[in-house]
Formats: structure tokens, sequence, C-alpha cells
């Protein structure tokens, strides 16, 4: 049994057996949707947080163990490694003890105390340590030589050296720490001079807070400013409690060298100790705000990228606008692009009949069965132009977010899709793709671009980048993929492709023609068994030969379902979605080792309802057509709008008008919220009331309590 998975399971309280098992098929190159889609057996069930949770541990405490080698072989090289050492690292498994272990060891710059122990003060910095009844200047005159001047100068090194083993003492660290966790407070000011420029702090030019209550937001907030030039920010205990519980752990009082040592002891924690840890703090409460952003991040995108799609439908897409006129393009079942012109029914031109015309045969001559306008300039005006015109048929209006269309429009991925075309067809071709299927076409975009983020850019970028990707491949991998539609973007978050073999199936399906079953995925140049055996499951071919190819049991047990088949005497195509003949099978006589009653299950599921899609249906939501702008609002209005931001301080609601309005945490239910995600989603329709408009700095505040 590893050290590792013992610790990954106390970590986590998961069964020793499940990491175990996790831990094996991660090394062995299953991918985190694949474990926890057709391995249950072997986890005993985990979903896919609880193994990317394993992952991420493992990773952690491989770290560590890189860390601890290297420890090893410095202290090694300095001939100070003793067994006694050796052991209490090997058996150390958190990074801030570690670290503590280290500290003395580590090599240092010319510090002070570096350089009293080259005058020869060591000796003397040990006798007062001692702490013995004989007159400290008697023996500190002892050490006077050509680089000690005199007493004071004696003192004063060795005092620098007690600093120094002060600092270094791992258990008087940790007493610091224990502190700063309970009582520390973070502070901001505003710095001199910048109060006009840096107004936006206005909120923390005179802040403070305990530390460990400190919500996140504010805590990037702080931290931006500070970055920005336009706060200084400290986080600090009580020094007088943090003195009053160091000094009496070095200095006795009834020795005459106490004074000596308390000041030293002083000087530790003033010049050493108390700005360590601050920055141990400043870094720890950066990197917690971090991890609970970007969870806000992931949740966000997550709820974004599983939006309802209108499916495959003929969408007549508008990217509206005022000078520059509207944008409108036709795409028929697939997404392709059918037709696009451009059409100014606004002012200045007010061509009003002239687009009316344009729009009304455009839905007729092609067919169009929905509209999708972005809810960017000129959403709302279009939006009323649009429903007001009578069409030979009913077609659904949707509104869209245009969050990264532009982007996507710019981007290499666009100009390969449309090379003849300028970004202002690419952006509506993105905006009408979005409502057939939004996971399809936001795969594209590069996820801090789809701007449902809070404080994106000021968390850890690597880390955020980890988080949205795995975000990404969770949702492309619960919904699973049309293998002979999906673009090359959509196939490389497919468990177990990747960038490489994602081209290569789009380069395979050109030359070849549509595939007609899974087992061709094996004809793909360098997709190996491996990464069939991650793929398949997750790939769909609807008019397959074999029914199974369009959902998702995975290959390696299509002879259970055979086997279920054969024993009813019916076809695999005849037992599909036949729920009474179905509910007749027991699946206690097709256990095997590998396949258990959890994955029994989701095949019998899936036999009911082949490559079901967990996304809802799309709804419309209709905005109060009386308000147009900011200027239209007042008090105790009740409104219907549509949630389109999540932050851990709340929710921003479009309510119709440019400007979006927040629903603050206390606002979102008539009892305490600790967690916005408890009350709403992203895209959820609500009815929000005002509570008040700030028509200066243009912020609406809405409520969401009855």
């Amino acid at each position: 049994m590893s050290v590792i998975h013992s610790l990954i399971s106390k970590t986590l309280n998961l069964p020793l057996k499940s990491v175990e098992n996790t831990v094996k098929l991660l090394e062995e190159g299953a991918t985190i949707p694949f474990i926890s889609r057709y391995r249950k057996e072997a986890t005993g069930g985990l979903d896919e947080v609880q193994t990317g949770d394993i992952k991420a541990w493992l990773e952690k405490y491989r770290e560590l163990e890189k860390r601890k080698e290297f420890i090893l072989k410095t202290i090694s090289e300095q001939e100070k490694l003793t067994p006694e050492l050796t052991e209490k690292i090997n058996s150390c498994w958190n990074s801030t003890e570690l670290e503590d272990i280290y500290l003395p060891f580590k090599p240092k710059r010319q510090t002070r105390a570096e350089i009293a122990r080259k005058n020869g003060l060591e000796p003397l910095a040990k006798w007062l340590m001692s702490q013995q009844h004989d007159p400290v200047e008697t023996k500190a005159a002892q050490f006077i030589n050509e680089h000690v001047a005199d007493v004071e100068a004696a003192l004063k090194g060795a005092r620098d050296i007690i600093a120094e083993w002060v600092n270094e003492d791992a258990s008087a660290r940790q007493l610091i720490r224990n502190i700063f966790s309970h009582d520390a407070i973070i502070t901001s000011k505003v710095v001199k001079g910048k109060e006009q420029e840096g107004e936006k702090y206005a909120d923390y030019f005179d802040f403070a807070t305990p530390l460990a209550r400190c919500p996140s937001h504010r805590i990037l907030a702080i931290r931006r400013g500070e970055a920005e030039g336009f706060l200084r920010a400290t986080i600090s205990p009580d020094d007088e409690k943090c003195l009053d519980r160091l000094v009496p752990r070095y200095a006795k009082k009834d020795a005459p060298a106490a004074d000596q040592v308390e000041e030293a002891v002083t000087d530790a924690y003033k010049r050493l100790l108390k700005p360590s840890i601050e920055t141990e703090f400043a870094n720890l409460s950066k990197e917690k705000a971090d991890e609970a952003a970007i969870a806000v991040f992931a949740e966000n995108l997550r709820q974004l990228l599983l939006s309802p799609p209108l499916g495959q439908q003929r969408i007549l897409a508008i990217d509206p606008g005022f000078r520059t006129g509207c944008k409108l393009v036709c795409l028929n079942e697939q997404g392709d692009l059918l037709h696009n012109e451009t059409i100014y029914p606004h002012p200045p031109q007010n061509e009003f009949t002239k687009a009316a015309g344009k729009v009304v045969k455009l839905v007729s001559t092609y067919k169009i069965d929905a509209i999708a306008i972005g809810n960017g300039t000129a959403s709302r005006e279009t939006e009323r132009f649009i429903s007001n015109l009578r069409y030979e048929k009913e077609v659904k209006v949707f509104v869209v977010s245009e969050n990264g269309a532009s982007v996507y429009s710019a981007s290499k991925t666009a100009r390969e899709e449309f090379p003849e075309y300028d970004v202002t067809v690419r952006g509506a071709v993105s905006i009408g793709r979005r409502l057939s299927d939004p996971l399809a076409e936001l795969v594209k975009i590069d996820p801090k671009s789809i701007g449902v983020g809070q404080y994106q850019h000021d968390v850890d970028q690597t880390k955020l980048k980890h988080s949205l990707d795995r975000t990404v491949e969770s949702c492309v991998n619960l919904v699973g993929v049309n293998l002979n539609t999906a673009s090359r973007h959509l196939l490389t978050y497919v468990s177990g492709l990747g960038e490489s073999l994602a081209q290569n199936i789009v380069d395979w399906r050109a030359e070849n023609g549509p595939f007609r079953s899974r087992k061709e995925l094996k004809k793909v140049p360098r997709l190996g068994v491996k990464a069939y055996e991650q793929c398949a499951g997750f790939l769909r071919i609807t008019d397959a030969e074999n029914p199974l190819d369009n959902s998702a049991v995975h290959p390696e047990s299509y002879p259970i379902v055979e086997k279920m088949a054969h024993d009813l005497h019916c076809s695999v195509k005849e037992l599909i979605r036949n729920k009474p003949l179905i509910s007749t099978i027991d699946i206690n006589s097709y256990k095997t080792e590998d396949a258990g009653i959890e994955t029994l299950n989701d095949i019998l599921q899936e036999l009911e309802k082949p490559g079901r899609d967990p996304r809802s249906t799309v709804q419309m939501l209709e905005f109060d057509p009386n308000i147009r702008a900011i200027n239209d609002l007042r008090e105790g209005m009740k409104l219907p709008g549509i949630v389109t931001n999540i932050t851990n301080f709340g929710c921003f609601v479009d309510i119709g008008i440019k400007e979006n309005g927040l629903v603050h945490i206390s606002e979102l239910a008539d009892r305490f919220v600790s967690d916005p995600t408890e009350v709403v989603s992203l895209h959820q329709h609500v009815e929000v009331t005002v509570i008040s408009v700030d028509m200066e700095r243009k912020r609406i505040a809405l409520s969401l309590k009855k």
C-alpha cells in the first residue's frame, strides 16, 4: 500500500481501494470522464469530481516527493544529514512543515546573522541563550576583535544570530501561524494622491476586516487595486499577543541575559518572522480566493456549455447594430452558411420598410424556423423590429449572448471556416450556431473570453486554464459527440483524443466519407487501442449499422447487450427503446468480473433512451416592452430577466437594457444564502424587483426576495 494512496484516502474521506484503483487507471492513461462513466466497479462509483480530486492530490503529493528528494540532497551535500533528520523529512507530507524543517539548512545570502558568525560571535549567542548568571558585559568583552569594535557590537551580533535561530524554529513559526490564522486583520489604504484616479476602489480606501472572514472577491479586489498602484495592503495579527506568547519561550525572567534574549526575540518577530508569515498568509489567502473564483467560473462555464440547444433547425441569425446596420446570416440545419446581407432598420438610416421586406423574404426563401439576435448594441430595438413582423409561419425569436463572438470571428478557427467572409459575418454565424448547439459552438472560443468569470485576469492563469479545460472536457463527454458532424475543436475535448487525433479524424472523414461504425475509428492514423477504448463510448454515429453505435453503451459491453437480446429472442434493434421488454431483464444474470450492477444499470438506462441529451429544452423570454433604458426604471418595479453571470457576491441579471442589474447575495432569497448557486443558475429566467438605480454610476440593484 502506497503512503500517498493512504494520504489521499484520508484527505478526501474515500475508501482506500477506490483510491488505489483510480490511481492505477490514471497511470494506465485513462481519462477522468472514462473512469467515472465506464469503470464504476473499480472505483466504487466515484463521480468526475471525486476522480478529479484524486488526480489533483496525486499530483500534489508527487510534487512534494520531488521537493523532499531535493531537500535531502541539499542537506546531504552540506554534510548535515542525520538519520533522524532523514526520517523527519521522509515522514513529512505537509509542504509548509517541510519548508520549516528545511529553513535552517537553506542556502542564505549574506544575512546579519551570517556576518556575526564569521566574526566569531556564535559562541556568545549560545551563551546568552543558556542564560547563565554571569555578567553579560564581562562575557561579551571576551569577543571583541578586529571585526567587533566593542561590547555593544558583540551583543548586537549575538542577538542577530539568536533572532535567526528563533525565525528558523519550526515551533515558533507554527505559533505565529496559529495566531495569524485566528486573529490576522487584512487592511487596505489608498495610496496618497491616488484617490481620484483609483476611485473605483473607494470601498477599500480605508478597509479592515478579519482575514479569516474576508470574502474571496474582496481579497481579489484589494490585490488588483494593489497591483494597479492605488492601494497598500497589509495582513497583521495583534503584535502584543504574538510577543506575549513568543518571548517567554526563550527568555528566563531571573537571568541577566534575559533582556538580551527578549530583545533578540522581539527583533526576530518584527524583522523576520512577521514579514515571512505575512507573505505566507498573503499568498495563502490569494490562493484560496483564486480557488473560489475559479470554482465560480468553472460552474458558470458548465451551465453555459450545457445551455439548452434548439437543435437542428434553420436559423436566421442577426448581429444587431445602429450605424453599421444589422448583419443577417441564414443557416441550414447543420449550421452551414447559406446567405448573408446587411439591413439598416435603425437610425441613422431608418430603412425600416426595406429591412422588413428583406427579413420576411429571407424567412420564406430559406424556410427559417427560428431567429437568433445577439444581445449587444441595438439588441432590444432589433428584437422589437423582428417580433413585429408578420411571417408565413410561426417563427420563434430568441436573444442570444454574444460574449466572445467577436473573439471567435477574429480567430484562426473562424478564418479557416469562413476564409472569404469578414468578421461581421463570422460573428453572426457564431450567434446563430450558439442557439442551435451552444456546446458545439462555444468550444471554439477561449473560455476566458465568454464573459462568465469573476476577476478572471487576477487569478492563477495556469490553474484557471486547467479548471476550464477540465470543465469543457466534462461537458463534451457528458453530452456525447456526433462523430460525423463534430468539428475538430469539439473532437479535441473527447476523452482520449486531443488536437492531433481530432484532426486525424476530420482528415479521415474528409477523405473516406462519414464513419459507418465505431470500429472504423481504428482505421484513423495513430488512433491506437488505448485511444479507442477511451473515446469510443462518447462518440455517436446516427444511422449506424449497429444501433448501439448511436448510444453511450461502450463497445466493450456490446456482447452483454447482444446476449440480452438473444435471451429475449429479439434483435438488438428491437430491444432498444422497448421499455416493457427491457423491464423484464434480470441484470444479475449478466454480471461479470468487469461489468457489475452499476455498469449494467447504466446499460439498461441507455437502452431505454439511447444517446439521450442531458440538456433541457430551450425557452423563450420576453422582456418588459416598456423598459428600454435605465431611465425607464423605478424603484419597486417587478421585471422579467435572465441570469447572465454568477459571482460569490450575487448574480447579474439582464432585464432587457444595456446595463445588467446586480442581485446581491443578501437579496437572493428570504433566507440566509452562503452560495448563490444554491438559488440561481446561469440563463435562468427570473422575476426581479428594482431596489435602487444609481444613474451616475449606471448601477442597478435588484432583489429576488418575494
